[in-house]
Parts: C-alpha cells; structure tokens; sequence
C-alpha cells in the first residue's frame, strides 16, 4: 500500500546531535557559496587572478596589493575552499560516532569530503591549464554535484535509516526521473552555453569554439521541457495528495524564477550579475530535484524511529 504526505510514516524522531545538525546545514550553505565566488571569480575576469597553483604567485601564498581586486577575489575563492573542506571534514568526524546505525550519512559525508578535496585540484588544474572552459564547466559540475550531495545528506537525516519502500505510484516515479533527466540536459547545454560565451574568466582565456546563439536556444528547450514535467509533478502530488507534494512546489517556483533570470540575461547582453544568481539558482534546484527524488521512497518500518533527524525540513514538508 502506497502511504501518502497526510498518513504519518513514523514515529517522532529523535533529534540529531545539535551541532552535527548546525554543521551539516553549514557544509550545504558553503558548498552553495562557493559557486557564487566561483562565479565572481569567473565574471569578473579574475580567474587568473593568483596565477599560480597552490601557491598564489611563485612568491607568495597570498594576493599581492600589486595583482589589485583579482587578486583580493580569487584568493578570496581559494580561502573559501578551505572553509568548505573544515566542514565537511567536521561532518565526517560527528558522523562516526553514529557510523554502527547511520552507513548510509557516513557514506554520504565521505563522498562530499572527497569531492572537496578532487575539486582543489581540479580547480589547480584549470589555473594551470589557463582556464580551459571544459575543465571550468567540469569544475562547476562537480561543485553542483557536492550541494546536491549536502542535500541528499539532510534529507536523509531526517528519516528513519535502513529499507526503504516506495512511496509513490509507479508512473509517477518514472516521471520524477524523466524529470531529473531533462534538468541534467538543461545544465549540460548550460555549462557548455556559459563556455561559448563572453565569461570567460580572463581576457586571454580561449572559449570551447561552439556557437553561443544556437547553444542558447537548444539550453532553453529542455528548460521548458523541465519546467512542463515539474507542472505535471506538481498537479499530480497534490490532486493525489503524495509525499514529495511540498518539495515539488518548491522545485517549480524555482525554475520559475530561473527561467525568469535567464530569460532576462539573454535579452540583455549577458549581465555579470545575472549570470551568477542564474549558476546558483541551477545549483539549488538541482539540490531540490535530489530531495524530490529521495521522498519518492519512504523508510520500511511504518514504526521506525529515526536515530537522528533534521527539523529544518519538518515545515516544509
């Protein structure tokens, strides 16, 4: 039998560690901030800002006052780096002491402590290649990955651990993965738009060689694509009154929102500013998208009790 959002699935669970909560929540805040700075980095011509890796210059390990403001902002990228490497190391740690009854949260902690760590040298590589737009996108990818990695982890927190059942009708189901398959074709043809077009991060930066007109228009059509099949989710969670209806209301009003600065941006020359809410915004619907398709399922035992849980999604859900 199917339970849906009204029919309560568990117990009350018992509240996480205060401060593993107030970390976790932490680590997915700067793991989305780090693409904002990214993105300055990028859009305001400073990805050479340190022209070298690690160290900033051959001298020095900091900016210098002679390499001016980008100097201050890529170095400043670089420093957030290391902040975003002491959280989720943090996570790793208050996770152990749950490591016997929670696999599936240190599993999950580990994979954003290693991808932290792969994205410094990813990010070392594309200084050293002077910054190769395929290896900027990937750079990109792969932090947009890490927030949804941070997402899938305080979701998870939230319920109960071991088998879990689906949910939701199998149709449905199905679409919530089409779903998330449009919205991956959506921030590819993004990823590969952003890389033909004037950001490039440095004025001698070379740009991937497509063609940034047409890459615009085939990056909208699977954006409407998605935003038609996140309308069909949405209409069906609430005629059918199903579990993930709250995530998939807030799935649909950001893409709104998105469609609506990207709309703006490529009506007026690209603006810098635009540009950046427009990379974010695809990182937190990406991060939305993964908690909608984690509530497709709910814990097996209509009685379990959660070892740990995070109250910061009991509102929204």
């Amino acid at each position: 039998m199917l339970m849906t959002e009204s029919m309560p699935t568990s117990a009350p669970a018992t509240r996480a560690p205060r401060l593993l909560r107030v970390v976790a929540w932490l680590s997915f805040l700067a793991e989305t901030l780090i693409i904002a700075t990214g993105g300055a980095v990028r859009l305001t011509g400073s990805g050479l800002g340190c022209p070298t890796w690690p160290t900033c210059t051959a001298e020095s390990l900091v900016n210098t006052p002679e390499m001016g403001i980008h100097g201050v902002i890529e170095f400043g990228n670089r420093t957030l780096t290391g902040l975003v490497g002491i959280l989720a190391l943090a996570v790793v740690v208050l996770v152990l002491w749950l490591r016997r009854s929670r696999r599936d949260l240190l599993a999950l902690s580990l994979v954003v402590l290693g991808g932290v760590v792969a994205q410094a040298i990813v990010g070392g590589i594309t200084v050293l290649t002077g910054l190769n737009p395929f290896i900027v996108g990937f750079h990109y990818v792969v932090s947009l990955l890490l927030v949804c990695v941070c997402a899938a982890f305080l979701t998870r927190m939230d319920e109960a651990s071991g088998p879990r059942v689906r949910a939701v009708p199998a149709w449905y189901a199905v679409l919530a993965h089409v779903t998330t398959l449009a919205m991956a074709f959506t921030i590819a043809f993004g990823v590969l738009t952003t890389g033909a077009g004037p950001h490039s991060g440095d004025a001698a930066a070379g740009r991937n060689g497509f063609n940034a007109e047409v890459l615009e228009h085939i990056h909208a059509w699977p954006g409407y694509i998605l935003f038609a099949l996140t309308l069909v989710l949405v209409v069906a969670a609430w005629r059918s009154d199903l579990r993930p209806r709250a995530w998939v209301s807030t799935l649909l009003a950001v893409e709104l929102v998105q469609i609506a600065v990207g709309l703006y941006q490529a009506r007026n020359g690209l603006p810098e500013l635009a540009v950046g809410v427009h990379m974010v915004l695809a990182a937190l619907a990406a991060a939305t998208m993964t908690v909608v398709v984690l509530r497709l399922k709910q814990p097996a035992a209509a009685d379990a009790v959660a070892p740990v849980a995070v109250a910061a999604h009991t509102a929204a859900s």
